[in-house]
């Protein structure tokens, strides 16, 4: 009788697949209120490595680490029209505290536009005080009706950047620099993850923004997921906290802002995209766990050469966990690590020792192979790049091969039905098209130039649609 598999094969059942590798991985458990969730510490330290490679480029571009609370007075919403409507449906109030009915009830942050720009105010006076470039790592609340694990839940982490310049142009050049610099090298280099790079439409738009950027990536079942997000929010937040700074002119003006963001959804996104049918496959800039040096036998002489060679490959500057858990059968912990992803596994026996190697296993291409002992430190590095590369390559090779171009509504609503993007021309779609797409589930991710740029207007001539089935 044939083994059942450890997951759900993807091309039976993808969504359970997804469900089965977070339970099977250990990355996420459901929390016990609807729509929250419990991250377990191996999916933890996947975000800590998010977040140590994302902060280190955020604060490249200048912008300083703050916190803000977490309740929002009800009244910062009715500030700003457009936010308001746009989050009204998925606030958390709160209406009572120590006992008694609040005189004012408080909002649970579902994004800080509003609070933080009410202490911009305060603290913006003059030109000599702009650009102010804030960021903040912090927990939101947006009540989800249809959850799903680190996709879609109530609470989330995220990082979010509030900035406020003193010209259009400044604000507009920082969006886009924070979308290239910041998120883009990012998810290219460090998740290895290919992504297109656009211009939300006008209904796709962050509510209270003037212009929203995005990078969109196509997940292992062909549909989109947006990755993160950049807006440039034009004097709108200003006019309503009124904003202003003395010029060197001694004019008193509005500021410019921005916000932009980037969320634990990005683990969602990590195993949609890179994962298979044996579980995770981690990129290996990314992972905590590099390398793992497995005892296949509960022998004194095997155990010391696993802890000698994790010691000397640590020193060698690799991430590296020792798994010397021998009353645990090693058959299970291989599966272990290979459903948690690490990207190289070396497997020490008695008889390996004999021969002077140790067992190589990636799991990002597949396959073992024996490896001498000494050679493990020079070889492992290269091995680890060439697997980044491959994933990336992957990534970019399934986009591509599932990317139609196509001229008409009915040819796009195929192409997201068949797994697949498609690529057709704004002037054809516009926003009647849009609105038909969406009737088909099928939404515009961005759009792009002719020349697969961000483009500078919604309606710039030559403007590309990018459409598919999304998350």
């Amino acid at each position: 009788m044939a083994k059942a598999p450890v997951l759900t094969p993807r091309a039976d059942d993808f969504p359970r697949w997804y469900q089965d590798l977070i339970n099977k991985a250990e990355l996420a458990d459901n929390g016990p209120v609807r729509g929250t969730m419990v991250i377990r510490p191996y999916g933890y330290g996947l975000w800590e490595r998010m977040q140590a490679e994302m902060d280190a480029r955020i604060k490249e571009t200048g912008t300083q680490n703050a916190y803000f609370p977490l309740l929002i007075p009800q009244s910062y919403f009715a500030k700003e029209a457009d936010h308001v409507e746009g989050f009204a449906p998925e606030l958390a109030v709160v209406t009572h505290g120590g006992g008694k009915e609040l005189e004012e009830q408080a909002v649970v942050r579902p994004t800080s536009e509003m609070i933080i720009n009410d202490y911009f105010s305060k603290w913006v006076q003059s030109y000599r005080d702009l650009p102010l470039l804030i960021n903040q790592w912090a927990n939101v609340v947006r009540w989800e009706l249809r959850p799903r694990l680190f996709l879609r839940t109530t609470e989330f982490l995220w990082q979010e950047g509030h900035t406020a310049h003193a010209t259009y142009e400044e604000a507009r050049d920082f969006a886009a620099r924070i979308q290239s610099d910041v998120y883009g090298d990012f998810i290219r280099n460090v998740l290895a993850m290919d992504f297109v790079s656009g211009r939300k439409t006008v209904k796709e738009r962050f509510a209270g923004a003037v212009n929203t950027l995005t990078l969109e990536s196509m997940m292992g079942d062909g549909k989109a997921l947006q990755m993160v997000t950049s807006h440039e929010l034009g004097q709108n937040f200003a006019k309503a906290f009124n904003t202003r700074y003395l010029s060197k002119e001694g004019r008193q003006e509005l500021v410019w802002q921005t916000s932009w963001g980037s969320t634990t959804r990005m683990i969602g996104a990590l195993v949609m995209t890179h994962g298979d049918d044996n579980g995770l496959r981690v990129p290996p800039r990314l992972a905590q766990i590099q390398v793992v040096v497995l005892a296949i036998k509960d022998d004194e002489t095997v155990l010391a050469k696993v802890r000698e060679i994790g010691d000397r490959l640590q020193a060698a500057g690799l991430r590296v966990h020792v798994d010397d858990r021998t009353d645990t059968p090693f058959g299970r912990r291989a599966v272990d690590w290979e459903l948690k992803g690490v990207p190289v596994r070396i497997e020490v026996g008695p008889r390996d020792l004999e021969n002077g190697t140790a067992m190589l296993a990636r799991r990002i291409p597949g396959g073992k192979e024996p490896v001498p002992l000494d050679a493990l430190a020079a070889l492992l590095p290269t091995v680890l790049e060439e697997d980044q590369e491959l994933l990336l390559r992957q990534s970019r090779e399934r986009r591509e091969s599932r990317t139609s171009e196509v001229s008409t509504i009915e040819q796009a609503v195929e192409a997201a039905a068949a797994g697949g993007w498609a690529r057709v021309p704004w002037a054809e779609l516009g926003e009647e098209g849009e609105a038909r797409l969406a009737e088909h589930a099928v939404t515009v991710r961005c759009l792009v130039a002719e020349d697969g740029s961000v483009p500078d207007a919604d309606d710039a001539p030559g403007n590309v649609a990018v459409v598919a089935r999304a998350y």
